[in-house]
């Protein structure tokens, strides 16, 4: 039952996994990044003089902006290790967002599915492979007919 919203296999046995549960894997991967990413920013900023992230709720609302791209500037890394933590945050979090986004707008609007294009390629490769087996046979066939009539 639940295999149903994770993902669905074709003809081919090719698994094509949901747009939801993908954007909701994604979502999950994100904030457990922004999660566990506001820790090291916290202690870095922490150790600096003149920082102004020195809670985890400002270390992790300045990661998900950074994520984003939003990135107000109310709370901004000062240390070179926060600093390189909010980069790499926001180069991930870019990746992530655009990602979601994108499942977002194949969902509303519909983009041409590939999978659905591979599939057609190969129920006609399949077609393709038949309707020569079928000519195959009927040269073989051909050719029995004229070697007989060639024989004494």
């Amino acid at each position: 039952m639940v295999k149903r919203y994770i993902y669905s296999t074709d003809e081919y046995n090719v698994r094509n996994y949901g747009t939801v549960f993908l954007g909701f894997l994604a979502f999950i991967l994100l904030y457990s990044l922004i999660a566990i990413l506001s820790v090291p920013l916290l202690w870095f900023e922490q150790l600096h003089p003149g920082a102004n992230i020195l809670t985890y709720s400002d270390a992790f609302w300045a990661l998900q902006m950074s994520a984003s791209t939003i990135g107000f500037g109310d709370f901004y890394p000062v240390s070179q290790g926060g600093r390189l933590i909010v980069a790499l945050m926001f180069y991930i979090g870019v990746g992530i967002v655009g990602f979601i986004g994108a499942q977002i707008a194949s969902k509303m609007i519909g983009f041409a599915d590939t999978n659905v294009r591979n599939r057609e390629l190969r129920r006609q490769n399949e077609e393709i492979l038949q309707h020569n087996k079928q000519l195959e046979h009927k040269l073989d066939l051909l050719i029995a007919q004229i070697e007989d009539k060639n024989r004494p």
